[in-house]
């Protein structure tokens, strides 16, 4: 777009942002792996790999990952089970609830920690099934091979945004995260924030924890490993409070996490934090605390 990157006083847009290209790359490399094969430090290192006080934009995928020749992360993690298995009204699978959980920690991370704004594309807000592919013939090569066509289709070349709307799909609880994450930025303002500080990343607990401006992200992505009386680090003393639960029913999560609950934090050093509290961090869930004013 021409203009697009020119500051607002020249007459452009003044866009000064730089996309995180490598991010849905990774993202993709990631979910070709068993769950006991991702690194945490890889995730963190990607997700952090860019230039102090470079503004980026942060996006787990994109156009590269949903053209026709590849697939979205949500058919990456739950493939053909999303044509019989998203209903309500019928049972999920191990596959579907591995799926809807690691899609909303991967959306979360990518947004707390890749950069200082973030995208969504074509429907990856509430996980999208299918790949995009535009009307085309057959390409013929000057070497001869015939590149094949799609009969110039108009069957991919399409979003299905009502799937996000529909009440009775788990698409709809997918969507009404991606709501909450948007409205958790709009209330604590962390993607602008300077404060970042990555306290936990353990390999062995499959457990990230950070902070980001008055915000604690936790993450455990073991696949069935449960933390009772897990501690976290913080710099900040006081009461906490969840404010976005990944594991909330609403989102189409088990509800296992009591959205009421009160956690104090006590002195000490942990973690290189002058403070901590301890939590409940259910498997493949990803719960962000505040710290309350009274």
């Amino acid at each position: 777009m021409p203009t697009f990157c020119i500051p607002v006083e020249d007459g452009g847009i003044g866009f000064d942002y730089r996309l995180q290209m490598a991010v849905p790359d990774k993202w993709i490399e990631i979910l070709k792996l068993q769950d006991e094969e991702w690194r945490m430090g890889d995730i963190v290192h990607t997700l952090t790999n860019r230039r102090w006080l470079e503004k980026c934009i942060a996006y787990a995928e994109s156009h590269d990952q949903a053209l026709v020749g590849d697939k979205t992360i949500a058919f990456w993690l739950m493939d053909k089970d999303m044509y019989d298995f998203m209903a309500l009204d019928r049972p999920s699978t191990p596959r579907i609830d591995r799926g809807i959980a690691l899609h909303k920690m991967i959306r979360l991370i990518t947004m707390g920690l890749g950069g200082e704004g973030y995208l969504n594309f074509m429907g990856n807000e509430f996980g999208h099934p299918e790949w995009i592919d535009f009307p085309r013939g057959d390409q013929h090569l000057p070497n001869g091979k015939v590149v094949p066509g799609n009969n110039y289709s108009y069957d991919k070349c399409r979003r299905r945004f009502d799937l996000g709307d529909a009440v009775y799909l788990r698409y709809h609880g997918m969507q009404e995260f991606d709501q909450a994450m948007q409205h958790l930025e709009e209330k604590y303002g962390f993607m602008i924030s300077r404060h970042q500080y990555i306290s936990r990343k353990d390999e062995g607990d499959k457990m990230i924890i950070f902070e980001r401006g008055d915000l604690v992200f936790v993450f455990n992505f073991h696949w069935s490993n449960s933390y009772f009386g897990y501690r976290v680090g913080c710099l900040k003393p006081g009461k906490y409070k969840v404010v976005l639960d990944s594991d909330d029913k609403l989102f189409g999560g088990f509800g296992r996490i009591n959205p009421s609950a009160e956690y104090f934090s006590t002195e000490g050093k942990y973690d290189n934090r002058p403070h901590s509290f301890q939590v409940y961090a259910p498997s493949r869930t990803a719960v962000v605390y505040a710290l309350t004013e009274d």
